[in-house]
Parts: structure tokens; sequence; C-alpha cells
């Protein structure tokens, strides 16, 4: 299946530091990619050069369309939703309000909100409440139902079980998978546990001081008995 998303010799910067340097990956269409590596290894700048959020270099190819040089807000209309760490839902509005925001240029918001209850229950339970009084797991079930509202070809998901309980992490996780299938969205995730994304991801890539040093099918990385030591302990 053919890529939605080519990064070819990728850059990232901040400032005159170059964080990233030269990395190449893809995303298949339909497909779920997932990127591991430490605590500051380049997976949250990778996804912030991605949506135009950091100065990079290199090309950055989505559905066809060149990436390098358009704003955030430009390639958020191509069809890609970006749910970063920390969730950034607002915080002083409500379940329902939060959702309006992130259709607020699509037709049909009613019925895409409808199909978002349908994925979160608990966010139709809780549409009359302020987003701020959510608790961690429903903030996170927010801010990718917001997200959705866009009707994303992609969706860039960054450490969406942080700060999570197991079960919570479980369940989302559930519910994604369930919504890549039936909305036909294409997923880039970066996340901490390793051992439950490489369970659902097609393909995976490791990164280290902002270089890929391994990657493959998401199976190849979880047998290899070096990421497993590093990543998965055991």
């Amino acid at each position: 299946m053919a890529p939605i998303l080519e990064l070819r010799t990728v850059k990232a910067f901040y400032g005159q530091s170059e964080v990233v340097h030269g990395i190449d990956l893809a995303v298949e269409e339909g497909g779920m990619t997932v990127l591991l590596g430490a605590n500051g290894a380049g997976k949250t700048t990778t996804l912030r050069a991605i949506c135009g959020m950091v100065r990079r270099e290199g090309e950055i190819i989505f559905a066809g369309e060149k990436l390098d040089r358009r704003t955030t807000e430009a390639i958020a209309s191509l069809g890609v939703a970006h749910v970063p760490e920390g969730r950034g839902t607002f915080i002083g509005l409500t379940v329902e309000e939060n959702l309006r925001l992130g259709g607020y240029t699509r037709r049909r918001q009613l019925e895409t909100m409808q199909r978002m209850y349908g994925y979160f229950p608990i966010l139709a339970q809780r549409r009359r409440q302020q987003a701020g009084s959510l608790s961690g797991g429903e903030q996170q079930m927010l801010a990718i139902a917001r997200a959705l509202m866009m009707a994303p070809r992609l969706l860039v998901l960054d450490e969406p079980s942080f700060g999570l309980a197991p079960r919570i992490v479980e369940d989302i996780f559930t519910i994604v998978e369930r919504i890549k299938r039936e909305e036909r969205v294409s997923v880039l995730l970066v996340e901490q546990n390793a051992s439950l994304a490489l369970e659902l991801a097609d393909h995976a890539y490791l990164i280290e001081t902002g270089y890929v040093v391994a990657s493959g099918s998401a199976k190849s990385l979880a047998d290899d008995p070096q990421i497993r030591r590093s990543y998965l302990g055991y």
C-alpha cells in the first residue's frame, strides 16, 4: 500500500540547534506507524516538523502534497490532525464546545459529533461539563475526538498514554484501533508504552538522539532481542 506520508532526509531545528538529523520515515495509507525512543530522542520534534511547528529541512510529502513550506494551519486543512502531548483541550469550554471548535470548518458537524460520542460514550455524558473538570483519561479522549472532528486523513498522536492508568490506556488504544478502521484514518503515534504500541502498529521506527537507528515491521522490532531488553523490559 502506498504511503500517505513520507519524510525524506528531514532535519528539524530549535533556533540554530539541529535536533533531528536527516531522517526517513513513511506512514502507509490506512496503517499505524509508531515512533519509539527515549525521552529527548527527537520523537516529538519529528511530529512538530511534520505539522510545521518547528523549522525543518528536507522533503515532507502528504497525500502527494509537499508540506515543507506550508504553515501549520495549511497542513491541518489538508487533513493532518495533531493531538499534542499534554492534550491541549480548552479547559474553560465544555466538551461540546471543544468538539464544535475542532470541526468549525467542516459541514455535518452534528453528525460527526454524534459519531464521536459513539466512540467515546463518556463524552456524551459529560457534554455540558467543562473540559478542565474531566479526568485525565476523559481529557485525552476529548483531545482525540476534537482532532477527529476535522475529518482528517492522518491522525498524529503524541504520547496519548502519558499519566494514565493502564486500564484507561488499553481502552483508548482499543478505540483508536476502531477509529482507524472505521474512519479510514492513518495514524502516526509516539508512545512510551512500547509493548502495547508494537502490538497495534504495522510499522515502527526507533529514534536515538535525532537519528533513526532501527525500522521495520512492528513485529520485527518487537522480536529484536536488543529492543526487547531496552524498551520492552524483557
